[in-house]
């Protein structure tokens, strides 16, 4: 059985990966000085950090949830405000120049630990786990197996979306350069879209 608007989820989902935010400028940045190969490990990284932060999310605060669920309804509100946010934020942002990374010697465990913590330490994924994340999980039934579901169906689409900016770095970052507000125009609309289908659709 899949967790509850699974859809929904992988919409979400989705449009934020192929928004070029902080770990995909890593990634584009590594891919142009030292490879596609090494990208593979700071990927790995990437989403390492992110089932790590979906881990202690919900299962320390888990079950929490089904016993309050005002509380939950507080955070489908901060979900929905972070959205807003995020698609304010992806609107305003400028591309940023990439030329800049030093090409030294870097080994695999350094790739890893680069991807482990952009990720890990990246302010919208944090508010992401704790504020979006647990609106698709059904806490009064197997919640494990939900998660299970969902957090591999991140970490799987996160990793090829970095891999595939990694293999389409050098278009992606002309095409950036040259159409700065139409990626950012497009993503951001759909964010705030998906915004009031969750505050139109899920009712606690």
């Amino acid at each position: 059985m899949l967790p509850q608007d699974f859809v929904l989820f992988l919409q979400i989902i989705i449009f934020l990966f192929i928004t070029p935010g902080t770990p995909r400028i890593v990634i584009v940045s590594y891919s142009m000085n030292y490879g596609v190969k090494k990208c593979l490990w700071s990927a790995f990284g990437d989403v390492m950090a992110n089932f790590t932060q979906a881990t202690l999310v919900i299962f320390v605060i888990g079950s929490f949830f089904s016993e309050h669920q005002t509380i939950l309804n507080l955070f489908k509100w901060a979900g929905i405000i972070y959205l807003l946010y995020l698609a304010y934020d992806i609107y305003k942002s400028k591309p940023k120049d990439l030329s800049d990374i030093n090409n030294i010697s870097k080994s695999n465990f350094s790739f890893f630990k680069d991807g482990f913590l952009v990720a890990g330490t990246s302010p919208k994924a944090w508010m992401f786990f704790p504020f979006i994340f647990p609106q698709f999980i059904d806490f009064s039934s197997n919640y494990i197996i939900q998660f299970i579901i969902l957090i591999f169906t991140y970490m799987i689409l996160d990793f090829l979306s970095l891999i595939g900016y990694a293999l389409l770095a050098n278009k992606l970052v002309a095409w950036i350069k040259t159409n700065p507000r139409v990626i950012n125009t497009i993503s951001a609309c759909v964010l705030i879209i998906i915004a009031i289908i969750i505050a139109v659709t899920q009712k606690y």
